[in-house]
């Protein structure tokens, strides 16, 4: 399955890092104040593990459990959409997309699946270690970090600590959406 972004109306941004960089922390942040800002935001979040919203012993755990799927639990305040997928390497971002585009969201956020193809914003903390991916995949279009980086001409840099100019940067992103759905460059 793949992003056609061409024709991708809804606008996608995804949050690349490597673990440990507080993408998660980040987002908490910066939702209340684009939120604030009018923008109603999905957050699409990549899990590398096996996990369960579902407690043992609930009516959805046991029908889920006699193979329910999907299962869907509902009441006045939420409700969410359950499916096992055991038959699948890793998540298909397309499908993921296509799950919260009835909700009608302003844009989406991506935090993790840093392999596909999609505009990306990444996080760096020269501290942990690790190198900038920035320098492998074309769709980073802006790096924020904590300390001074080098960067390929062009890209946007932000200071990851700067909340207000990041929730800036990311409030813009659905008006900027048509210019930002090809990578930036080739990477050689």
């Amino acid at each position: 399955m793949t992003l056609d972004l061409a024709n991708e109306p809804l606008p996608l941004l995804g949050i690349a890092a490597w673990s440990g960089t507080g993408k998660t922390t980040l987002l908490e942040r910066l939702l209340p104040i684009l939120a604030q800002r009018g923008l109603r935001v999905a957050v699409i979040k990549h899990a590398h593990h096996s996990f369960d919203i579902d407690q043992p012993g609930k009516d959805s755990y046991r029908l889920r459990g006699a193979g329910a799927s999907p299962i869907l639990v509902a009441s006045r305040e939420r409700f969410a959409l359950m499916m096992e997928t055991p038959d699948r390497q890793e998540p298909e971002l397309p499908m993921l997309i296509d799950q919260v585009r009835p909700q009608r969201p302003d844009m989406v956020l991506v935090e993790g699946f840093k392999e596909w193809p999609l505009p990306k914003l990444e996080l760096h903390r020269p501290a942990l270690g690790k190198p900038l991916l920035i320098h492998d995949d074309p769709w980073i279009h802006a790096v924020a970090s904590d300390e001074p980086v080098t960067l390929p001409a062009g890209v946007v840099t932000l200071a990851l600590n700067d909340i207000s100019s990041l929730a800036e940067y990311i409030g813009t992103w659905p008006e900027d959406w048509p210019q930002r759905r090809q990578p930036r460059r080739e990477v050689g």
